[in-house]
């Protein structure tokens, strides 16, 4: 089968996916951010699973692919509701880090038009704390970067779920026909090969002396 429209399609949505994680990646490891770490790590698998699974024609890959695509939405829709501090949440909180640090988003300080300046701390706080370090001049606060990133991931799931359940179904369909046709063909055989006994009896010859 050559490459229909909705097969070429989700394998360009699955490698946009792929180069927008991997850039996603890079900025949460810079910015010590364990939880969008792990969920980074574990969607490029899952989506070099889809792509393989649409190149090779394989639907329970695609499957895979499709029930992930639903929980990374979940989990975008989440991180928007985090930085903008919806229903009680708090982007000053250390959840992103597991607390272990207290790192945040690595757009905080490295924004577009931010100035970052350390103020010293008193004795009892470490220099570590981001707290005492005053960030200035940003044009785009932090909090709407990391929403922008988590929005485009949305816009690709979205679409690449929709693009998978139509190519599952077209796979589907083209295995059920095929199916169909070896099974009618097997039947022809079974039923068509076997010669039918001639009605001609051979007797036998006795030659003449």
């Amino acid at each position: 089968m050559g490459c229909c429209t909705g097969r070429c399609t989700l394998i360009f949505l699955c490698t946009l996916q792929l180069l927008a994680a991997l850039e996603r990646q890079i900025f949460d490891f810079l910015g010590y951010q364990w939880a969008p770490i792990l969920g980074n790590f574990l969607h490029i698998i899952i989506v070099i699973l889809g792509l393989f699974g649409t190149i090779q024609y394989r639907p329970k890959y695609i499957v895979v692919y499709s029930v992930w695509t639903a929980l990374w939405v979940a989990w975008n829709v989440f991180i928007i509701c985090f930085y903008l501090e919806v229903g009680g949440l708090s982007k000053d909180t250390d959840f992103m880090t597991f607390n272990i640090s207290m790192h945040r988003s690595w757009w905080r300080e490295h924004g577009p038009g931010c100035v970052r300046m350390e103020v010293p701390a008193p004795a009892t706080r470490s220099l570590d704390d981001h707290s005492y370090i005053s960030v200035t001049g940003c044009i785009v606060g932090f909090q709407y970067l990391e929403v922008i990133h988590s929005s485009y991931q949305i816009l690709l799931a979205l679409i690449g779920f929709v693009y998978a359940c139509y190519v599952i179904s077209v796979f589907t369909e083209e295995e059920d026909s095929f199916d169909f046709i070896g099974g009618l063909d097997s039947y022809t055989y079974h039923h068509h090969s076997p010669l039918k006994a001639s009605p001609v009896q051979l007797k036998p010859v006795y030659l003449s002396k």
